[in-house]
């Protein structure tokens, strides 16, 4: 029989010390370390920490939203699946707009893709919700703009859309804080729904206790 680790509590513990070894987290306020450890284990990558940005005020604005009964508002499906349920109260919403019926059409209005036109659907729940952002760069460019046109404020918002092309942009527009939202990305083109759910999970863990 192979030999191997079997133990999931002694897996978690050895990776997150091994990430806390070899990652340089001293850049980042301490308010944002387990966060960042949790989001360098998704990816398998300590370098990531070079490039993780954001407020520290983050961790506390986002426990207290959902704490109060916010919803989490998701760019695609893949960021809901990889939230870990039982982290957070019962009643919490986890909702995606993407493939509501009419997002083809609104897309098409809007003239923009349709996981921006799907951020266009959260405005009525949008108001001290906390957003997770995970794949698309187009969503976290309309929600800035959406924001900066006085549409509605979420309380936090986890952002780190993936690609070549308007993801460093639109996560250098959030980092820049015009917004002055608590808000954690990660710089450049990295990122993903991995990347985003787990930021999240680390920030609700225990939440639900």
């Amino acid at each position: 029989m192979t030999d191997y680790l079997r133990d999931p509590e002694a897996i978690y513990a050895q990776s997150f010390a091994l990430i806390r070894a070899e990652a340089d987290l001293a850049r980042l306020p301490a308010e944002l370390h387990g966060v960042a450890i949790r989001m360098i284990h998704a990816c398998g990558m300590v370098d990531l920490a070079g490039d993780i940005a954001g407020d520290p005020a983050v961790v506390a604005a986002a426990k207290d939203a959902i704490g109060a009964g916010a919803p989490i508002l998701c760019d695609c499906e893949m960021v809901r699946a990889g939230i870990i349920r039982r982290h957070l109260p019962e009643a919490t919403e986890l909702l995606v707009t993407l493939n509501a019926a009419n997002i083809a059409e609104l897309a098409a209005l809007l003239r923009t893709t349709r996981s921006a036109a799907a951020v266009e659907l959260w405005r009525p729940r949008l108001p001290g919700a906390v957003v997770v952002i995970g794949n698309a760069p187009t969503a976290l460019f309309h929600l800035i703009d959406m924001i900066e046109n006085k549409g509605p404020r979420p309380a936090a918002i986890i952002a780190t859309p993936v690609g070549f092309v308007g993801a460093a942009e639109s996560k250098a527009l959030l980092a820049a804080d015009r917004l002055s939202i608590p808000y954690l990305t990660v710089r450049g083109r990295r990122g993903g729904s991995a990347i985003a759910s787990a930021a999240l999970n680390a920030i609700t863990k225990g939440l639900a206790e």
